[in-house]
This record gives structure tokens, C-alpha cells and sequence, in this order.
């Protein structure tokens, strides 16, 4: 489990990509004291496995399965990435809940700049996550943890103050630019309950309610 509150921003210092997997080496910076085999690191928002240590650089893998939902397949050496270790028992929970699973892509349509506020307008590719975004609802851009200020069907936009900018990799976004998104997981579990199990307990209401009016 992670918070959405990015620790450092690392370097992609190589990627090897095979037939069934594609590692990333990268430059977990401060981040790397007390990391060990096996730890989980989100990547840009998704959680990935500690495979290899070298020094301050640290192996990642990430199967097929993962980079058909992430953009991660894309990174190339010199890349900077948002970095953040799973929280541990106990420890300050800051941002909001988030699991490292990315649920679907979006797309940056608008940076405007207000002062020192920064609104990114940002378009969810995947239609299905429309549902789970909310005024004033957690959103987890490539693994920041943001409140959506406006969400208008699968459009929705944030705001990012100077620090976020200047911490995160947010600050170097651009329109065209693809985001990982990971919806609050709160709306995400609601809204499975509505689509899976309320059909079926409404449909048994009401053959309950004919065998009923039957007798």
C-alpha cells in the first residue's frame, strides 16, 4: 500500500526488454539506504519488485501483463520517474490510499498556469473509469496523490501547487502527454458492488417478492 506521496524522483538508467518481461534499471537516489531484494517500489504509480541491487541502482521487472496497462513499456534511459516505497505499519499516513495498481491510461489535454498554480486538464482514455472520478475525489496521477477539482464525464482536471511541481515529474507534463491513473480505490470497490453483486440481489428481491405474491 503507498500514499500518493512521491519520495524522490529516480533516473532510468538502462531497460532490457526480452520475450515474457522487460526490466528497468534505475537510480533510486536517497530512496536506495535500507531498500532490500523484494521490497516494492511504485514506479510512476505502479508497484513494482526490487530484483537486483547495484549500488544506488536498483532492477525492476514488469510482465507483459503490466506494461499493457502502463505506459512503462515506453521509458528509455534518462527518463525521471516518481518514486515511493510501500508504507510501512504504523508510519504517517499522508495523501490517500493507494494500492500501486494502475488502473487505466489518460491523456494531458491542458496545462494552464494561474500564478503559481499550475491546472492540468487531463481526458481518462479508459471510459470505464468516468464513474470513479468525483468533485473532490482522490486521484492518483503517476503516483501523486491529487483532488479533483472538476470532473465533467471522462474529463477531469487538478491543482498543482509549486512544491507538487518542483517534487514530482507533474511539473514537466505537457498536452498530448499519457498519465497512469488510479481512481480512488473507495469508488472502485463501490462501483464493481453496483455493477456485479447489486444486479443479482435486486433480480433476487424481485423473484422473491413474484414467489411471494404467488402464494
Amino acid at each position: 500500500m503507498f500514499t500518493g506521496i512521491v519520495e524522490h524522483v529516480g533516473r532510468i538508467e538502462g531497460v532490457e526488454r526480452l520475450s515474457d518481461l522487460a526490466r528497468f534499471r534505475i537510480d533510486l537516489g536517497p530512496l536506495a539506504d535500507g531498500v532490500k531484494l523484494g521490497d516494492s517500489i511504485a514506479v510512476l504509480g505502479a508497484c513494482l519488485t526490487v530484483t537486483r541491487i547495484e549500488g544506488l541502482v536498483h532492477t525492476f521487472e514488469a510482465i507483459p501483463e503490466t506494461l499493457a496497462c502502463t505506459r512503462l513499456g515506453k521509458l528509455v534511459a534518462g527518463d525521471p520517474v516518481n518514486l515511493e516505497r510501500a508504507m510501512g505499519a504504523g508510519a504517517r499516513f499522508d495523501g490517500h490510499l493507494v494500492q500501486g495498481h494502475v488502473d487505466g491510461l489518460g491523456r494531458v489535454e491542458q496545462v494552464v498556469r494561474n500564478g503559481n498554480e499550475v491546472e492540468i486538464h487531463v481526458r481518462a482514455i479508459d471510459p470505464g473509469l468516468a464513474t470513479a472520478l468525483v468533485d473532490k475525489g482522490s486521484v492518483a496521477i503517476d503516483g501523486v496523490s491529487l483532488t479533483v477539482v472538476r470532473a465533467e464525464g471522462d474529463r477531469f482536471h487538478v491543482a498543482l501547487i509549486p512544491l507538487t511541481l518542483a517534487k514530482t515529474t507533474l511539473g514537466r507534463l505537457a498536452p498530448g502527454d499519457t498519465v497512469h491513473l488510479e481512481v480512488d480505490v473507495f469508488a472502485k470497490y463501490l462501483n464493481q458492488y453496483l455493477d456485479r453483486v447489486l444486479p443479482g440481489l435486486v433480480a433476487a428481491a424481485l423473484d422473491a417478492r413474484d414467489d411471494a405474491a404467488k402464494r
